[in-house]
């Protein structure tokens, strides 16, 4: 059974932008995308509603509710800048954490499942990939702001919610405030600057558009409890980079290996994260592309180096 109203929040951004185009092609749903902008960054073409909304403005989530009546809540919304979350703790701690307690906490009393989107970054990454099931035990601010975000879906009680890890996404998006590592990489490439990418963070690259199949089928089936839904391959982040610079015919000789002590960052990152799918592949039948199927199905998708400059 499909739910007949379908609320997603932050759905300006990578995921967001991929979970509504999804879902406008289904006749099965009525969807409101709400994002912090006055107005979506989706084409207008695009069959759904939009509505301005600040998560972490409490009378405007009781009016939003009040007026949608959602079944189901698809939380995107987040401060997922690694660096500008260590210096900026509490807009991050407000968004990640707060503001995440606060919606699982009405989604509780007014009867409505909630799909919090979350991440690997929970992990050390000293022992990646990671199971549903392994210990959390966040190196940053973001990891731990997260982490306080999926514990406090957890304890707002009941058995509606679901929890999906993911890393690294990449996607088709329209003006988005932060590049994806695969735009990022082409951005520099198609310009012929080199770049330094690091050879000792592994992680397994999550493609949005099996991303958003794998939450459809999470919501098709009312799943809970914790969900790893990423691409298979586990990978280093500079064997990631030579395998887009080789999709998109770009000079691979330009990617200078790296490793994290070389390169100062304001706050650290997990080694080895990365997810086990097994959980999903096993219960939903979910079957991501292989890496460079996505990045040739990404690339169809995406406007050419030139129309972008």
């Amino acid at each position: 059974m499909w739910p007949e109203r379908i609320l997603i929040t932050g759905a300006n951004g990578l995921l967001g932008q991929e979970l509504v185009q999804q879902l406008a092609r289904r006749t099965s749903c009525q969807i409101l995308a709400t994002g912090r902008a006055p107005s979506s960054s989706m084409p207008k073409s695009q069959d759904f509603l939009y509505q301005q909304l600040d998560v972490c403005d409490t009378e405007q989530i009781h009016e939003v509710f009040k007026n949608f009546s959602p079944e189901y809540l698809i939380n995107c919304a987040a401060v997922t800048g690694v660096d500008d979350c260590e210096i900026h703790r509490e807009i991050c701690w407000r968004v990640n954490a707060d503001a995440v307690g606060n919606l699982a906490r009405i989604c509780y009393h007014q009867g409505i499942r909630l799909l919090q989107i979350s991440t690997d970054f929970v992990f050390d990454g000293r022992e990646g990939p990671y199971r549903e099931h392994d210990r959390p035990h966040p190196v940053n601010f973001y990891g731990k702001s997260k982490l306080a975000g999926e514990n406090a879906t957890r304890a707002a009680g009941g058995g509606k919610w679901t929890i999906v890890r993911t890393n690294v996404l990449y996607g088709t998006a329209v003006k988005t405030k932060r590049l994806d590592f695969v735009q990022w990489v082409i951005d520099h490439l198609s310009r012929k600057e080199p770049i330094h990418v690091f050879t000792d963070q592994w992680r397994t690259p999550s493609y949005t558009y099996d991303l958003v199949k794998g939450i459809l089928q999470l919501v098709h089936f009312q799943k809970a409890g914790v969900y790893n839904l990423s691409g298979r391959e586990f990978i280093s982040m500079y064997e990631f980079a030579q395998s887009i610079a080789q999709v998109f015919d770009l000079d691979h000789t330009l990617i200078l290996p790296t490793v994290q002590h070389a390169t100062p960052q304001k706050a650290p990152r997990p080694g080895y994260t990365g997810l086990v799918i097994l959980k999903a592949e096993t219960e939903l039948h979910y079957r991501p592309l292989p890496l460079t199927e996505a990045l040739k199905h990404l690339q169809f998708r995406t406007p050419t180096a030139d129309a972008q400059h």
